[in-house]
This record gives C-alpha cells, structure tokens and sequence, in this order.
C-alpha cells in the first residue's frame, strides 16, 4: 500500500499514519494478514522525512519522491480551497480544544502544504487494486475500506 503524504507537519497525518501502526496493531496485523505492505511516500526532503518519522513514531519504510513524479502519476493534486475550507478549520479547532499537540515545524524546511495525498493499493504487476485520492487533509480510508476495495 502507498500512503502518500500530504505534507510532512500536518497533523492528520501524524494520526492517520498512526491509525496504521501499534498501538494499532490489530489494522496492521490486518493488512499483513492480507499481504498488504505499507510504503509511505513523501514529496518533502530527507531532513523533512525524518523529522517527520522522529514526530509520529512511524515504522513504516518511506520513500522521498521529490519530483512528485508518483504524486503526479497518481494525479494528487494541490488545492488551496480543500485544504482550508471551513470543515478542515473546524476540524483543527477541535483539535487545538483538545489540546492536541501539532507536530513541529523545522523552520529550514519549505513544504507545499496545499498539496494533496492518497492511498493506493498495487499488485506485485504495479496494478492498481485500490485507489483513493484524498479530497482534503480530513479525507483518508480506514483499513477495512482498503481491504474491501482490494477484496472485492
């Protein structure tokens, strides 16, 4: 499974990546189970990428894909509109009630933060078993989604 990432300080991405991961175990075991692996891809810098991986725990392997060459591929795009419209906001307000800790940004690092993510699902042939282009930094499948798109 590619999980590619919006931008490396988002903080939907830093619990949705934990969905994937212990203390999760149970959606990890789940996909390995159905011989899924998790290849997480990022657009940022390798600087970016570990800062990223230091801030979420993730145990995940992680490709760099600077040239967005897979973002493009995948046609992931970037939207200004998606990714501040008033849900989202409403959405990170929750979180800031909550007093959810947001991951830190490294001010040496530019990262495009309208750019969009997704999850994708390839056979060992590079077909694609599942494809799900987020609409928003709030819009990614659960595991059980995956797994009944890739089931059939």
């Amino acid at each position: 499974m590619l999980f590619c990432c919006r931008i490396c300080s988002c903080l939907r991405r830093k619990l949705n990546i934990k969905g994937y991961e212990p203390p999760h175990s149970k959606q990890e075991n789940l996909l390995e189970s159905h011989g899924v692996r998790v290849l997480v891809v990022s657009f940022g810098c390798r600087d970016g990428a570990t800062h990223w991986i230091s801030e979420t725990g993730c145990a995940f392997d992680m490709l760099l894909d600077p040239q967005r060459q897979l973002y493009v591929a995948f046609s992931l795009g970037s939207s200004l509109w998606k990714v501040l419209n008033f849900r989202n906001m409403l959405v990170y307000g929750e979180y800031v009630a909550q007093d959810q800790e947001f991951p830190k940004d490294l001010p040496s690092i530019q990262d495009d933060m309208f750019q969009l993510g997704g999850d994708f699902v390839l056979n060992e042939h590079g077909s694609v078993l599942f494809s799900h282009c987020c609409q928003s930094p709030i819009d990614r499948p659960s595991v059980y989604r995956i797994l009944s798109g890739i089931n059939g």
